[in-house]
């Protein structure tokens, strides 16, 4: 895996990668649906755990494939 660091992707690019990580999520919120956190709410915790390092992205070059991390998952990087 290869730390891509988030700044050097375009506000577009981030933005989409943001959105797909969010989005497949996959969270049964059950009957709390309706106090579940919006998606904005969600951007923006992920955009400031990307900020503080707390995530990373990550590139993997044997599946062709990129992701968002905890960095604390990530010892080997």
């Amino acid at each position: 895996m290869i730390q891509i660091p988030w700044q050097e992707l375009s506000s577009d690019a981030l933005e989409g990668l943001i959105d797909a990580f969010v989005l497949r999520e996959g969270t049964d919120y059950g009957e709390a649906a309706e106090h579940s956190p919006s998606l904005a709410s969600k951007r923006l915790a992920v955009q400031q755990q990307l900020d503080t390092g707390v995530a990373v992205i990550v590139y993997h070059p044997d599946i062709e494939s990129v992701d968002i991390r905890l960095a604390s998952e990530l010892v080997d990087l």
